[in-house]
Parts: structure tokens; sequence; C-alpha cells
């Protein structure tokens, strides 16, 4: 598996969420399972199949977010630099429309554009990356190219 980027605060909830899915989920799942094998014949027991299929997705997450902590590289977003980087936040300007937008640039694990916290690997974010104030960035899209003039790197 690739670096991981996160922040700390992004491990921490990764952690917190593995810990949760560990101790409670497994013995939610391990409840669920025995309930429904009292339900007798397991080979057409519906409750069954449908616990042993959440167990399994609940397995695969866990295995994932264990990757994920093993690999992870926590990007420092208390940072300041004169260009932009993962952690940090960006004012920019839509040079057509002129409007002004603040995204924090973070890793795929974390990103959440309704937070306007973005990937460094979503498009806006790898055009922006390298930039200084006062520079301009040229997104291409599907839907076209946009210009964006980065106005402050906090």
């Amino acid at each position: 598996m690739a670096e991981v980027f996160m922040t700390a605060e992004g491990k921490k909830k990764l952690e917190e969420r593995l810990e949760f899915l560990k101790v409670h989920g497994r013995a939610e799942m391990a409840e669920k399972i025995r309930v429904a094998r009292e339900f007798g014949d397991l080979s057409e027991n519906a409750e069954y199949d449908i616990a042993k299929d959440e167990q399994a997705k609940m397995e695969a997450e866990i295995i994932e977010i264990e990757g994920k902590l093993a690999n992870v590289q926590i990007i420092d977003d208390k940072k300041s630099s004169d260009k932009v980087d993962i952690g940090c936040k960006v004012r920019i300007l839509d040079v057509a429309t002129k409007e002004e937008t603040e995204y924090e640039i973070v890793g795929t694990h974390e990103s959440n554009p309704m937070e306007n916290r973005i990937s460094n690997e979503s498009p806006v974010g790898k055009a922006l990356l390298g930039k200084k104030k006062g520079e301009e960035a040229l997104v291409k899209t599907a839907k076209g190219e946009y210009r964006f003039k980065v106005l402050k790197i906090n």
C-alpha cells in the first residue's frame, strides 16, 4: 500500500474507529451470529447469512484501516509555507466568477468537499500544489478549464 497522507487528527479518528470495531463491533457481530444460529437450519437461515455478511464487511474495514495506519504519513497541518502543500489552507479566487473560496489540502482519506477539505489528488488540489501567493493554477475538468489565483496560504 502506498503512503497515506493524514493529519494527526485524522489518524486519531481512524485509530478510534479501529478500536471501536475491534472491541464493540466484533462483540455485537458475535451476538448477532449467536442469535441467528438459534433460528435453526443454517442452510435456510437468512438472519444468519446477513449477520455473516455484516461480519465480513466489518472485518474488511478493520483490515483496510490497519493497512492505512501501517502506511500513514502525518502531515503538519500547522506549518506555514510560501507554497501550497498538503496540510495547508489556501484561499483562492476563481478568475472567471471572482468568487473566493478557502480549501484545506488534505490526503485522500480525509477529504470532505462539504467541509472544504480537498484531496491533494483532486483536480483542484493537484493544480494548486506548489503554487505561491499570486500565482494562478489551471484546472482541467470534463466540464472545461478553470483558472484560480492563490490569494493566501496558511
